[in-house]
């Protein structure tokens, strides 16, 4: 049976994860709306991604003989502004994120190691998260209002495959 304490804590993960999933598919519809379908592209694979760390978290969980509790959603934006705003927000939420695991393995490494080991590998995750959202907002920044450069970073977006 797991400690009430991580049972707790993996709930709050899990609606992390549950939050990210429902963002980043609320501005892939968004993107999808304003023609930016590459971009759209990428962050409804971003969201497929978080719905399944958010499986991995729930899968654990259970497991480990605990109570999984799904909390209501805020809702989510129909407006995040121009791609560049978008993935500021990305970039912004990967860094909330990021903190959170950090606070979650600083705590749980004392209490149930095992537990530890997986809170560890999804932060680890959160470095290349952090690094591709940053690389995204960075490149949009240098397009700037150009609509070439962004129909390019549009179409190079796109490419991006699951997995």
């Amino acid at each position: 049976m797991v400690q009430k304490e991580v049972q707790d804590l993996l709930n709050t993960l899990i609606q992390i994860e549950h939050i990210s999933t429902t963002l980043y598919l609320a501005m892939s519809a968004y993107l999808d709306r304003k023609n930016y379908t590459g971009m759209a592209s990428w962050l409804r694979i971003q969201s497929d991604e978080e719905r399944t760390h958010l499986l991995t978290l729930i899968n654990y969980l259970a497991g480990k003989d605990g109570v999984v509790e799904l909390s209501a959603l805020p809702e989510q934006s129909t407006d995040f502004g121009t791609p560049l705003e978008t993935f500021q927000q990305v970039l912004e939420h990967e860094q909330y994120v990021t903190n959170s695991y950090r606070q979650a393995y600083n705590y749980i490494k004392k209490i149930d190691p095992q537990t530890a080991v997986i809170v560890q590998d999804f932060l680890r995750e959160q470095i290349d998260e952090e690094a591709q959202a940053l690389t995204i907002v960075e490149r949009l920044k240098l397009a700037g209002d150009n609509t070439s450069s962004l129909l390019l970073i549009d179409q190079e977006l796109g490419q991006r495959q699951p997995g």
